[in-house]
């Protein structure tokens, strides 16, 4: 029981003592990874952003159409069954 105590905390000091050489690692692989990242051109962006709105705007028509109908449909159908 003792045993497993101490194996625990060595274990422990020992995680705790390599956090930093941990931290260093992922920063300098996060660094290499964003080297090799291709950013899109200006001109990129505005033509995808420009889609992204187009598409919003292009959905939420639709649903304000079938959101319409599918109420019309039902006030009908309540009314008639209300008779």
């Amino acid at each position: 029981m003792e045993t497993e105590t101490r194996v625990e905390k060595a274990s422990l000091g020992q995680n705790v003592s390599s956090w930093p050489a941990k931290v260093k690692d992922y920063v300098d692989d996060l660094k290499a990874e964003m080297r090799r990242v291709t950013w899109p051109s200006w001109k990129q962006v505005r033509a995808t952003t420009i889609v992204v709105i187009a598409a919003v705007f292009g959905f939420a028509a639709y649903f304000f159409v079938v959101d319409i109908a599918i109420t019309r449909l039902i006030t009908k159908i309540f009314d008639t069954f209300t008779k």
